[in-house]
Formats: C-alpha cells, sequence, structure tokens
C-alpha cells in the first residue's frame, strides 16, 4: 500500500499547514493497529490526546487534595501587655543606640579640640632604678595573691560549716 499522503501530511503537519480535516485524517490513520514500522514512531503523537481522556481520576484522588488543602485550626495565642509593647520598646531601644552614638561620635570630634599635651621633658619616674621598682611591685601582686587564696579558704570553710549543719538539722 502506498503510504505517500500520509507522509505529505505529516510533512505539512509538522510545518503547521494542515487543517482540522487532515489533522482528523492523521488521528484516524494513526489509530489503526496495522501501522507500517517507518510510520510507527508517530503513533505516539497522535493516540497520545485519546490515552489521556481514558485516564480518569478516583475517588481518593479528591480525599488526597483535600488533605493536602485543608489547614489546621490555629488557636489564637494570648498576648501580654509586655508582648504589645515589644515593637515600641525595640523602637526605644533603637533611639537610645543611636543617641548614645551620636554622643559618642560627638565627643570625639570634639576632642580634637582639647588635644592633650604631655610635657616629658617635667616627667620625673618615681624610682631610680628599675630593679627597686620590679621588687616593689613582684611584693604587691604577692599581697594580692595572698589576701585572695585566704577569702578563697574562708568561704570553702563557710561553705563545708553550713553543709555540715545542714546534715545535722535534716537528721
Amino acid at each position: 500500500m502506498d503510504y505517500k499522503y500520509i507522509e505529505q501530511l505529516l510533512e505539512r503537519y509538522w510545518q503547521c499547514e494542515t487543517s482540522l480535516e487532515e489533522e482528523a485524517i492523521l488521528h484516524d490513520f494513526f489509530r489503526q493497529n496495522d501501522v507500517p514500522a517507518f510510520l510507527q514512531r508517530y503513533k505516539v503523537f497522535f493516540v497520545y490526546e485519546e490515552k489521556l481522556r481514558e485516564l480518569e481520576l478516583g475517588h481518593e484522588f479528591d480525599e488526597k487534595v483535600l488533605e493536602l488543602v485543608e489547614r489546621p485550626v490555629v488557636k489564637a495565642r494570648q498576648m501580654t501587655i509586655f508582648h504589645r509593647f515589644m515593637p515600641l520598646w525595640k523602637a526605644a531601644a533603637m533611639i537610645v543606640i543611636l543617641f548614645s552614638l551620636g554622643m559618642g561620635a560627638q565627643q570625639w570630634f570634639s576632642s580634637e579640640d582639647n588635644v592633650l599635651d604631655y610635657n616629658y621633658d617635667s616627667y620625673k619616674d618615681t624610682y631610680e632604678d628599675p630593679q627597686v621598682a620590679y621588687e616593689q611591685l613582684s611584693t604587691a601582686i604577692r599581697m594580692v595573691s595572698e589576701s585572695i587564696n585566704k577569702s578563697q579558704a574562708q568561704k570553702l570553710s563557710l561553705d563545708s560549716l553550713s553543709k555540715t549543719t545542714g546534715l545535722e538539722e535534716n537528721e
């Protein structure tokens, strides 16, 4: 059988030059069971719409869609006065921060006028010998360390005393 006419219709179909009647001829031709092998690859394009018409959605589809669409009920949250005024607190905090930054910047820029002038010629060191200064500093640090250790020891003894008295009261 000669399929030249079908081939010509296919060429015109791909170029979008066919009429509705000619497209109906192509649809009817490819609906047949005995389509030649060299035209078999085009059958999918023309039978696709009919296969889609045959498909039906089940009643489970509606249930699944409704489950996805339905929204859970959200309970209203009780707002305290603190939460209601939270935007005002935030705005006040921003104003305080901006005011502080402005004051700091003003102080910074105005301090250039009051430049401290150190007179290094009149500076007098308290110790002539660095070894003496080092010994004085080390004794001061040692005294501070000893007093801290004493206070920690007293705290530990008070803690242990309170624990023992607390145990005696429970018994």
